[in-house]
């Protein structure tokens, strides 16, 4: 783990020195708070067997990717869903936090309710707090998405993702661009939200089997907790009008778990 850390610092250092001579500011920001990312990066263990080197992992085709995901998990993550009351093929529900770097699934257990199943650290993503705008801007998006079948990808190169659906009818009023925004594996990311190759597996099992039953997952992208005190700190932030636009879809939620419905309505969210 030293090792590893002394390696990232160097990194860092080889970084801003190649940044400096060529000017290029923005790319050392960026890559700076992705290394930090990492030497900071808290980790979950799963009880699972570990997923194949990367080399047999890039060999398989899409069937033999999930068959090879199926027999490792399917057993156990049944067991942990069963821990908590639930099983696999639930509605599920993603909530992300970019401050701390948290992913949340949930899993609707009944009366149109939401129960915790697993906070999972992001490994890394790129960009600051504030939403995307724009093709190439590294930043990685906030704001109200959904999952659907089509939107699983078994064959990435990032072990298995699956795109957060960005833009959305939000987005596109507001003339933003970009695209292939992902949930996926690995420990590296350019817009998307990195898990590290053993998360990603639970989590894509979970959406895929919500997906078989379900035609959408919606995935909520905040900047931080929403708190009363968190939002009082950011009323000089260029980004305020846009995160009390969010607000009222997670008071909702944290207020009674239930997911409200979410419009697009003259360039804002509407929450009834």
């Amino acid at each position: 783990m030293k090792r590893r850390a002394l390696l990232l610092v160097l990194a860092l250092v080889i970084l801003s020195v190649v940044a400096y001579r060529l000017g290029t500011q923005n790319s050392f920001h960026e890559g700076a708070s992705q290394l930090m990312q990492m030497l900071t990066r808290d980790h979950l263990t799963l009880p699972y067997p570990a997923p194949p080197s990367a080399e047999q992992w890039q060999s398989m085709n899409a069937t033999d990717r999930l068959a090879d995901v199926n027999s490792r998990l399917l057993p156990k993550l049944r067991d942990e869903l069963a821990t908590k009351k639930l099983h696999l093929g639930q509605p599920a529900f993603i909530r992300i936090f970019k401050e701390s770097r948290e992913l949340e699934l949930w899993l609707e257990s009944g009366d149109e309710r939401w129960q915790l199943f697993r906070n999972y650290p992001i490994a890394c993503f790129s960009g600051t707090l504030g939403p995307k705008t724009r093709e190439g801007d590294m930043q990685s998006p906030e704001g109200f998405y959904t999952v659907t079948p089509q939107q699983l990808n078994p064959m990435s190169r990032y072990h298995l993702s699956f795109n957060v659906g960005y833009p959305n009818a939000y987005d596109l009023a507001h003339q933003r661009t970009g695209s292939l925004i992902m949930v996926h594996g690995d420990t590296c990311s350019i817009g998307c939200f990195a898990m590290t190759d053993p998360l990603i597996e639970e989590i894509y099992l979970t959406v895929e089997g919500a997906l078989k039953n379900t035609s959408t997952v919606p995935i909520h992208i905040f900047p931080f907790r929403m708190t009363a005190e968190r939002m009082q700190k950011e009323q000089i932030s260029p980004h305020i009008n846009f995160w009390q636009n969010l607000l009222p879809a997670y008071d909702r939620f944290e207020k009674n778990h239930s997911i409200p419905p979410i419009t697009v309505e003259n360039g804002l969210y509407r929450v009834p």
